[in-house]
């Protein structure tokens, strides 16, 4: 595929899911805040369930709505309050187990790096091999949670870019987009990369490949 045809896909991904979980969910994670960095984690941690995006989402949302935006204030409360938010939001089968690791990461993050994820950064001498381990350190955080805070995370942290995850990559082939971070990079702006990493990954789980190559076949008539 040219690379004006693959750009032109690109969009086409980026028209039917403009808005990333992080733009949805208001995390303006490019900031490099303590706050916006921590909930960005704890959607990575809600994230890698096996259990629907939407009910992950609104989840996250749910607790955030409680006020548990800090890692002060989410040590807070308590197992017992979070179990119910969780339970209320459609996170039922996994309600107790990630409240738990909600409070152990919350409590490691704030015992090793003073509730700033930037810390980490550093102790990881922003080597992004380093990062990902020490990103595993906290509990519910595996390979998928890694990539998932990546995907934002490289807006701010310059080491991580370009970065793409397993499942965007796997969609991404299956489009002609390239099978490597850099080719789709290629394609958009920094910013918009995350974007289309989570269109990529949407459009793989609700199989509109046909879609986006409709999309793109009408834009390169026009």
């Amino acid at each position: 595929m040219a690379a004006s045809s693959r750009r032109q896909t690109a969009r086409a991904v980026l028209a039917l899911h403009p808005r990333s979980h992080a733009d949805e969910l208001g995390i303006d994670v490019a900031r490099n805040t303590p706050a916006a960095l921590y909930q960005w984690l704890l959607v990575s941690l809600l994230f890698s369930a096996r259990i629907p995006a939407t009910q992950a989402q609104k989840a996250a949302a749910a607790l955030f709505g409680q006020g548990w935006r800090t890692p002060a204030r989410m040590v807070a409360s308590s197992w017992e309050r979070r179990v119910a938010v969780l339970n209320r939001s459609g996170y039922a089968r996994y309600d107790e187990s990630a409240a738990r690791y909600i409070g152990d990461t919350t409590g490691l993050l704030i015992q090793r790096y003073g509730g700033d994820l930037r810390r980490l950064r550093d102790a990881a001498g922003r080597d992004p091999a380093q990062e990902r381990t020490r990103l595993k350190d906290f509990k519910g955080i595996g390979d998928v949670g890694a990539d998932i805070f990546c995907r934002e995370a490289q807006l701010a942290w310059e080491e991580l870019y370009p970065f793409a995850d397993r499942k965007a990559l796997a969609t991404a082939s299956r489009l002609d987009l390239g099978d490597d971070a850099a080719a789709l990079a290629a394609l958009v702006e920094l910013r918009d990369l995350p974007r289309l990493l989570s269109g990529l990954v949407r459009v793989g789980l609700h199989r509109q490949f046909d879609e986006v190559m409709r999309r793109a076949g009408c834009a390169d008539r026009a």
